[in-house]
This record gives structure tokens, sequence and C-alpha cells, in this order.
């Protein structure tokens, strides 16, 4: 019974957390623009316009929430076409250009790049490696060949790894393994997202290959 309810809290939990954590960032936005419109962030006030949305606040309950739902759909727009592309690239130098903040907001953009748009190839393939000692496996997704001084000062043909952590796929460790310790999958990074986030429940289908005759 208590591996039953196990399962079940685990798949639940693997149901929800999506949903959870789009709900949990959309009411940080949320949350950030109401405040914005009310005029309660104290460089509200030298952005042009608020008072007008401020007075429309105060006689149409909820224009906050319309205000994140059209801003969203305003930056998926910009983001398709020429124009919109070009002042998220200005955007992005922008934040990469600041000392500290730029570390933080690169290593969390490529993070979401790679778990949403597979097709950036960020996570190329999944792997086996024995770790964290002899006989013990994790499931790791490999970033790219490892370069430059660190390469160079190996004697082995290096391999960037992401090892990423249970429930919470988002954080983890970077490991630099040696190409022969690393053992290939044939599972796609979807489906190795997915047996991490389960906790090893949802497996993906695998069929074992028959051995040739005699």
């Amino acid at each position: 019974m208590l591996k039953k309810l196990q399962t079940y809290f685990i798949t639940g939990l693997v149901v929800l957390l999506p949903t959870v954590v789009s709900i949990y960032v959309f009411l940080l936005l949320f949350n950030f623009i109401d405040k914005l419109i009310l005029g309660k962030l104290p460089f509200a006030e030298y952005i042009p316009g608020l008072n007008y949305l401020n007075s429309l606040a105060q006689k149409i309950p909820g224009i906050g929430f319309i205000s994140t739902i059209l801003l969203i759909l305003l930056i998926g727009i910009l983001a398709k076409n020429i124009i919109g592309k070009r002042l998220i690239n200005f955007f992005d130098r922008l934040m990469l250009s600041l000392p500290v903040v730029k570390s933080i907001y690169n290593a969390v953009k490529q993070i979401i790049e790679a778990f949403i748009r597979q097709d950036k190839d960020a996570f190329q393939k999944v792997v086996l490696l024995e770790y964290p000692r002899k006989g013990l496996y994790a499931l790791a997704f490999v970033t790219g060949t490892t370069r430059g001084e660190i390469q160079a000062k190996t004697r082995q043909e290096m391999i960037n790894v992401f090892l990423p952590t249970t429930p919470n796929p988002t954080s983890g460790f970077l490991l630099l393994v040696p190409r022969e310790d690393l053992i290939p999958l044939e599972m796609s990074v979807e489906e190795g997202i997915k047996l991490i986030i389960s906790g090893g429940v949802v497996t993906p289908p695998y069929q074992v290959e028959e051995q040739g005759g005699d």
C-alpha cells in the first residue's frame, strides 16, 4: 500500500509540476505588473502613461491581469518578427554587459532554452555515467565537447555533461567526463527529462535488440 501511495504521489507530482511552475511564474509577472500599474514601485512615476493606466485600474477591476496577458501576447508577437528579434537581441546584449547580472541571466537562459526549445541543441543526447562512485549510475545530458584550456591540460577527450537533480531538472552540476566513461542512450532528451522529473516512475519504452543466430 505504501509503495502504491508513493507511486501515486510521484505521478501526481509529475502531472502538476509543469502547471504549478507556469502558474508561479505567471503570478510573479502579474504581481510585478499590477504593482507597476498602481504606482507601488519606486520607478513607476518615471514611466509615461502609467497615470492613465492607474486611473483605469481604479475603474476597471482586473486591469493588471488583462495587462499581463496582453504583455505576454505582445512579446510573443514581437519575438516572431524581425524588429522584435532585434529588440530581444539588444536586450540580451544589454543584460550580458552587466558584470554580475550576465552570469545569472546567461545561465538561466541557457537552461530554459535547453528544456523548452530543443531545436537549440543545448542538450545533445542522454548518457549514463558512473556517479557519484563506481557501481552507481546517473542520467545526464551531453551539452558539448570540452574545449580551450581544460581540454588542452587533460590527456583524454573530455565531454561537457549536465547532471540534473530530481525532481527539479533545471538545477544540477556541470561535469567534465572522459568520452569513454559515458554510456550513450537511445532515449530522447524529452524522455530523459520525464524520467528525471518522475524519479524513475515514467520510464520510456525500449525494445531490446535480439541477438543474431548461431
